[in-house]
């Protein structure tokens, strides 16, 4: 069975969101399925942890070139899945992801990844022509496309719900969801991108995560 993150994330958060005395130890949880996996430890077995994490990826970005994830070796990103015709959720997701993109701006520890899910009509210049409208100047957001299969099948990994609809609107039906990918490649937070609440706690638990990173 598929697992989304809109499915767990109320269960997840309560099961792992660690608090210490200061707000500011606080620790993002971590999404997506866990496997305890036993190991010896200088004459000692014990038990450690393997988490989800996002597969190896290479897409194709708004300039032509192919994206891979090395480009967010270290770094933070928040990633979410759109096209650039929706006439639906997404101009206000993008819109509320440009509020990220500009807190953090110019830095080397975040950066953005907006998936097309219209693998049709979404090629690098239509790509390139819309992050350039939204107010993006420079390589920190990356806007990519790919094959179905592959941009279908990254989502599942992300835990993001996306699927071709000739009955939804544009076309495409797919979860408004911001997620935020750390530098292990673990999932620590997804946020709904329509929603003003949820994306406040967006920037406040990015700050979370860099501090815990730092």
């Amino acid at each position: 069975m598929k697992k989304y993150i809109g499915q767990s994330i109320m269960a997840i958060t309560s099961a792992y969101l660690l608090f210490s005395c200061g707000p500011t130890e606080r620790k993002l949880p971590i999404y997506g399925e866990r496997t305890p996996v036993e190991k010896e430890v200088d004459g000692k077995k014990i038990v450690d942890t393997v988490y989800h994490t996002i597969p190896d990826f290479s897409f194709l970005n708004q300039d032509s070139t192919l994206l891979t994830q090395d480009f967010f070796k270290d770094k933070i990103y928040v990633t979410n899945f759109f096209f650039t015709h929706c006439p639906s959720i997404c101009p206000t997701m993008q819109r509320n992801l440009l509020k990220a993109y500009e807190k953090y701006k110019g830095s080397n520890k975040v950066a953005f990844l907006s998936h097309s899910i219209d693998f049709k009509y979404d090629q690098p210049s239509v790509l390139k022509d819309y992050a350039t409208k939204l107010g993006v100047d420079n390589d920190q957001w990356q806007f990519v496309t790919g094959s179905k299969a592959d941009i279908y099948g990254i989502a599942e990994k992300y835990m993001v719900y996306t699927k071709e609809d000739e009955n939804a609107p544009g076309g495409y039906d797919h979860q408004g969801y911001l997620v935020i990918i750390d530098p292990d490649k673990r999932i620590r937070g997804a946020y709904d991108g329509t929603d003003d609440e949820q994306v406040k706690k967006l920037l406040e638990d990015l700050d979370v995560i860099l501090a815990e990173y730092k």
